[in-house]
């Protein structure tokens, strides 16, 4: 047996130095994601004096949710105060959040009751909360929705009281964390196979000689020596059937490599870069974008 393994190693050996990197160890780049608008459209617990912005269940909902895409590995979470007017303003004014995706949210249902069943000796209450949540994910880049979904979560609690002992027990208040925390689950697999099938993208930010600038940096895992792929945009045209205007699939032009990447934060993060390919109209950089794939 042993004689066999020694045979068999080297041809092994050689097997996994013959395969590709990307099959070997492929890198994962973190995509910048930015939660705006998650909202309550429900009914319960809006009395008189209401205020939307200070509501708790939104606020669960949505530190529930980055705290999901944040276990994962997978995402810078970005804050703006001022996502909300920039989703609303769509257009050019949503590549100016600095993500790569927006996530818009609501719960949609809420509901909560409470049953019990009284015996000789014993009695039981359980505790029910049903929520139902909703998610949007836009890309910034277009503004479009590529990903909808809803999905539903439940939870509940039982407590018992035998010959008065026991103790009751009043409304559980974890009950809608889970609930929400459970609703958002089913959907958060969903929002991470969607943000890392679709290609990475960055732009160049300006060129100076041979110094070329890209967005990006070593909080989303770009490093030296990384090279990426540059694109010229693809043409516009309008699809009359939707109204939408759709950008065609850029060409190749060239290659960028990373020499550095310096800054304080996600957003202000940049990488300096070599350029290998054909020459770039530098006064219409927007025209062009690149990739990893």
């Amino acid at each position: 047996m042993k004689r066999t393994l020694t045979f068999l190693l080297p041809a092994l050996l050689a097997v996994l130095v013959a395969l590709p990197v990307s099959a070997q160890s492929e890198k994962t780049i973190k995509r910048k994601v930015a939660i705006g608008r998650f909202s309550n459209e429900t009914q319960y617990a809006k009395g008189l004096f209401y205020d939307k912005e200070n509501d708790p269940m939104r606020k669960q909902a949505l530190d529930i949710l980055s705290s999901k895409l944040a276990s994962s590995g997978k995402f810078i979470l970005l804050e703006r105060e001022d996502l909300d007017i920039l989703v609303a303003e769509a257009g050019d004014a949503m590549r100016k959040i600095g993500a790569d995706y927006i996530i818009l949210g609501s719960i949609t249902e809420y509901g909560r009751k409470a049953e019990g069943q009284q015996k000789v000796f014993s009695s039981t209450k359980t505790q029910t909360v049903e929520a139902g949540v909703s998610i949007r994910l836009v890309e910034a880049a277009t503004g479009l929705i590529i990903y909808s979904d809803e999905a539903k979560g439940y939870a509940e609690t039982t407590s018992k009281q035998t010959l008065g002992l026991g103790g009751t027990s009043g409304f559980d208040a974890t009950l809608s964390d889970k609930a929400i925390s459970a609703a958002l689950s089913q959907l958060v697999e969903s929002i991470i196979n969607k943000c890392m099938d679709k290609p990475w993208r960055s732009y160049i930010l300006s060129v100076d000689e041979d110094s070329y600038v890209i967005s990006g940096g070593a909080s989303q895992g770009l490093s030296a020596g990384d090279s990426f792929i540059v694109y010229r945009r693809g043409k516009i045209v309008n699809n009359p059937q939707t109204g939408l205007d759709i950008e065609l699939p850029g060409t190749k032009v060239g290659k960028v490599t990373i020499l550095q990447s310096v800054g304080d934060t996600p957003e202000t993060e940049i990488s300096f870069c070599t350029y290998e390919g054909q020459a770039l109209d530098t006064e219409k950089l927007a025209n062009y974008y690149i990739s990893d794939k």
